[in-house]
C-alpha cells in the first residue's frame, strides 16, 4: 500500500541532498524516470506520502520523516504511517464534487460507526446494512446539534407565522444545511467505501464490504485510544502537559505511565510531544525529568524532535539517554553515552528537582549517586559545569548533610560560585 510512497520519499530525500546542477525538469518527471513510475503513480506517491508522514512540508521544503528514517527497523513506524493513511482515507479519494461540503463532512464523522459494524459483524456486510446504519448516524448528528431535516423546519415556520401573524418580519437566520436525501447519501456511503478500500481498510464485493486485517486492527487502535483516554483515575486528560506532570509528580511510575498515556490518546502525538518538550525546557528540573519519561511512552514518534532536543544544553542529557534507551542501550548502561560534563550538569539538575520537591535525606544520598567518587572532585566540576541552580543546590546540600566538615567545604564552594571565584 506504501510501496512507491516509500520509494518516492527515499528518491526525494536523495535529490534534496544533491550539491550537483539539476536540469530543469520537472521533478515528478525526474523521479518517474528514475523509478520506473508514470507521473501520475509519481504524484499519487508524493500524496500518500505525505499522509502517511514519510516526508514533512516546512514551507517550500520537503524533508524526510521520523517514519521514514525508521521504516526499515520499526514494524511499529510502518503500521502507524498506514494508519495515517487510513485517517486521511477522503483525501485520497475526494468526494464528489456536486454534494454540499455540510453533507460530506456528516458522513465522515458517522463512517467510525459503519466501521465499528464492520468489525463486529467478523465478516462482509450488506451494503443496505450499512446504509441504514449510516442514515441512523447522520440523523442523530443533526438531533445532536437540534437541526431537523428541512420539510420538519418549514413546517416549524409556517405554524409560528400562523400564530404571530401581526409581528414585523425577524431577521434573516442562517439556515441549517440541506439533510442528505437518500440518493446523496447513497453516493456518499458508495465514496466512503471506495475512499476505505483505496487505503486498504475494506475490500468491496458485490453489494458487500469486508474490513481487511489491517483495518481491523486499525479499529481495535482507535477503540483502545478512546478506552485508555477513559481509564486516568488521576484524572488529567484536560489539564495541560505541566498540570499534569505536576500531578504525576505524586504518583509511583507504573500509575504515572497510566496517566501518560491516557494524556497522550487524548492528543495529537506531534503537539503533545512539543507541549512537553516546552514544559522541559522551564526552570522546574522534577517536571523536566517526568516530561522525558513521558517521551518514553510517546516512542518513536517523539524521536526527530527529541534528536533535535539534544542540541540544547539544559535538554541534552536528558535527550541523549532518551535516544540511547530507544535505540536499544540497556537503561543501566544508557549513562554511559554522557561524557563527564554532561553527567555532572545531569547531576546537578536533578539535586535541584530534589532540593525543590524532595527530603533533606533525599538530596544527601543523591550525592552518593555523583560518577565523580569523591566530594572534591565533585565540588570542583560542578563548579565547572555552569549549571543555573548550582547555588542553590550547593546551599541546600550544605544545610542537609550532618558533616560538618564536607557541610562547610560545599558551602565555600557555593559562595565561590556565587562570587565567581575559583
Amino acid at each position: 500500500m506504501l510501496a512507491d510512497a516509500v520509494r518516492i520519499a527515499r528518491w526525494a530525500a536523495v535529490e534534496r541532498d544533491r550539491d550537483d546542477d539539476r536540469d530543469a525538469t520537472p521533478a515528478t518527471e525526474r523521479a518517474a524516470a528514475a523509478l520506473d513510475l508514470t507521473p501520475a503513480q509519481v504524484r499519487a506517491g508524493w500524496d500518500r506520502a505525505r499522509l502517511a508522514g514519510l516526508v514533512e512540508l516546512h514551507g517550500d521544503t520537503a524533508r524526510p520523516g521520523w517514519r521514514l528514517r525508521a521504516w526499515d527497523r520499526d514494524d511499529s513506524a510502518v503500521l502507524r504511517g498506514w494508519v495515517a493513511l487510513f485517517d486521511a482515507w477522503s483525501l485520497v479519494h475526494p468526494a464528489p464534487g456536486d454534494v454540499a461540503p455540510a453533507a460530506v463532512a456528516e458522513v465522515v464523522e458517522a463512517v467510525p460507526q459503519v466501521l465499528s459494524l464492520l468489525q463486529l459483524s467478523a465478516g462482509p456486510v450488506h451494503v443496505p446494512a450499512l446504509f441504514d446504519l449510516l442514515q441512523q448516524r447522520v440523523a442523530e448528528l443533526r438531533e445532536e446539534r437540534c437541526e431537523v431535516p428541512d420539510d420538519r423546519q418549514a413546517q416549524n415556520q409556517a405554524q409560528n407565522q400562523a400564530q404571530a401573524p401581526s409581528q414585523p418580519p425577524s431577521q434573516p437566520q442562517a439556515q441549517p444545511q440541506p439533510f442528505p436525501g437518500p440518493d446523496s447519501l447513497s453516493r456518499l456511503l458508495d465514496w466512503a467505501l471506495e475512499g476505505l478500500a483505496a487505503v486498504g481498510a475494506l475490500t468491496l464485493g458485490e453489494g458487500h464490504a469486508t474490513l481487511t486485517p489491517l483495518g481491523n486492527w486499525a479499529v481495535w487502535v482507535k477503540l483502545e485510544q478512546i478506552c485508555v483516554a477513559a481509564q486516568s483515575p488521576a484524572g488529567h486528560i484536560e489539564q495541560s502537559a505541566e498540570d499534569m506532570l505536576r500531578g504525576c509528580a505524586r504518583l509511583t511510575p507504573g500509575p504515572a505511565r497510566v496517566e501518560y498515556r491516557a494524556w497522550l490518546a487524548a492528543r495529537p502525538v506531534r503537539s503533545a510531544v512539543t507541549e512537553l518538550l516546552a514544559v522541559a525546557r522551564g526552570e522546574d528540573a522534577l517536571l523536566r525529568g517526568l516530561a522525558f519519561e513521558a517521551l518514553r511512552v510517546v516512542g518513536a514518534p517523539a524521536e526527530a524532535e527529541v534528536r533535535a532536543a539534544a542540541e540544547e544544553v539544559c535538554l541534552r542529557p536528558y535527550a541523549l539517554l532518551w535516544l540511547a534507551e530507544y535505540e536499544g542501550a540497556d537503561p543501566d548502561d544508557a549513562p554511559d553515552v554522557l561524557t563527564r560534563e554532561e553527567a555532572t550538569w545531569l547531576w546537578v539538575d536533578t539535586a535541584a528537582a530534589v532540593a525543590d520537591h524532595g527530603e533533606s535525606a533525599l538530596l544527601v544520598r543523591h550525592l552518593e549517586s555523583a560518577v565523580q567518587g569523591t566530594v572534591p572532585a565533585l565540588l570542583d566540576e560542578v563548579r565547572a559545569v555552569g549549571h543555573p541552580r548550582t547555588v542553590q543546590v550547593l546551599v541546600a546540600l550544605a544545610a542537609a548533610h550532618p558533616d560538618p566538615a564536607l557541610a562547610k567545604a560545599v558551602r565555600r564552594a557555593a559562595f565561590q560560585v556565587h562570587t565567581g571565584g575559583a
